[in-house]
């Protein structure tokens, strides 16, 4: 039973960065918690903006833009989720995530993980691969648009963050910390009650 209003925590950073890991990790550790868990990439619209890429001009369909997110389904569903009562935790995970304002302050903690530039990519392409994708095509995509992307579009939101997470190591410290901060303020509010 649900004894308060809904923590809610963002886990922003750039597309392989470990946002998904983080939030998967967070939820199988609140096991004694009712955890909801939304990925920014299940919102996408169905038809998304075509950019071009800065030096070649070659045309993508353009995932990495804040126009590709269906934005108003996704702040829907969260905000049924949270009116529904019946969870503790809510957790956001999207590497566009801190673009959108009211979601943005909406949220109690803010998390931004953090992994060097190569390291994403390997682990994109590696993803996007496992997928079907061609690996020229994949490789292609991300030298050209998404590098670009991110720069515009997600490494400033990092100052949005409470807290700065490593992606690149498998330590489980981060985790820890912000399970302890959970279960706090989770004690703190039904104190309170």
């Amino acid at each position: 039973m649900n004894h308060g209003r809904a923590i809610r925590i963002g886990i922003g950073g750039g597309t392989g960065s470990g946002k998904t890991t983080l939030s998967l990790q967070l939820k199988e550790k609140l096991v004694d918690y009712r955890v909801a868990l939304f990925h920014m990439d299940k919102y996408y619209k169905s038809v998304r903006p075509k950019a071009k890429a800065p030096f070649t001009n070659t045309v993508f369909e353009d995932f990495n833009h804040p126009d590709a997110v269906n934005i108003q389904r996704l702040t829907d569903e969260i905000e049924q989720a949270a009116r529904c009562g019946d969870h503790d935790v809510i957790v956001i995970e999207g590497f566009l995530l801190y673009q959108f304002e009211d979601l943005r302050n909406s949220l109690d903690l803010k998390l931004f993980v953090d992994c060097p530039a190569d390291e994403r990519m390997l682990r994109r392409n590696r993803r996007f691969m496992e997928k079907g994708h061609r690996e020229e095509s994949v490789i292609q995509e991300y030298l050209q648009l998404v590098r670009y992307r991110h720069d515009q579009y997600v490494e400033p939101t990092r100052w949005h963050a409470d807290l700065v997470m490593n992606g690149s190591l498998e330590g489980k410290l981060g985790c820890a910390v912000v399970m302890d901060w959970i279960q706090a303020r989770i004690q703190d509010s039904r104190k309170r009650r």
